[in-house]
């Protein structure tokens, strides 16, 4: 089989702008083709009925899910935007060895933007000691050593232009 398909790695802390950005990526994509999936961390948790929780080890074997999904799909001729935490460089180092279209989109952002974003009320949570394992508070994030694109996504950056310069990766 070859492998034709490209995998779009979006990756960053919760509310970095993920989900957002990998749905406008994968849309400007779809506009072109019929061959395109958008895949969100939280979504495939679902799809597989919560079978694993947020612990290290759970979150590095939902990792490694979502990877060998993509590349599945990708060994299939689909393009494939995936919006994950993916917290670990092992994970991300696989998809770089086994994943030949393969480009990885950090999503940036300052602390004090992700807890005025707060979504799902995460990091206040963490804070006030409600929430445990979270990512970037009581979880360490290993942070992405050679992604192809560093976005920095803070109240001034355009959606629009985040997601042109993704899509102009694969020139």
């Amino acid at each position: 089989m070859n492998e034709s398909g490209r995998v779009y790695w979006i990756t960053g802390l919760a509310g970095s702008g993920k989900t957002t950005i990998g749905k406008q990526v994968y849309t400007r994509l779809k506009a072109q083709s019929d061959a395109v999936v958008f895949l969100d961390g939280d979504m495939v948790r679902e799809a597989f009925g919560h079978d694993l929780g947020y612990s290290i080890a759970d979150r590095h074997a939902s990792a490694m899910r979502n990877a060998r999904m993509c590349r599945m799909l990708a060994l299939q001729g689909l393009d494939v935007v995936c919006a994950t935490i993916s917290m670990f460089h092992s994970c991300r180092a696989w998809n770089k060895a086994n994943i030949s279209h393969y480009y990885e989109i950090y999503l940036r952002v300052s602390k004090d933007t992700l807890m005025a974003r707060n979504q799902k009320e995460l990091y206040t949570g963490a804070l006030n000691g409600q929430v445990q394992e979270v990512v970037g508070m009581d979880m360490d994030f290993e942070e992405p050593s050679q992604p192809d694109l560093i976005v920095v996504n803070e109240a001034s950056a355009s959606l629009e232009a985040i997601v042109t310069q993704i899509l102009k990766l694969p020139e």
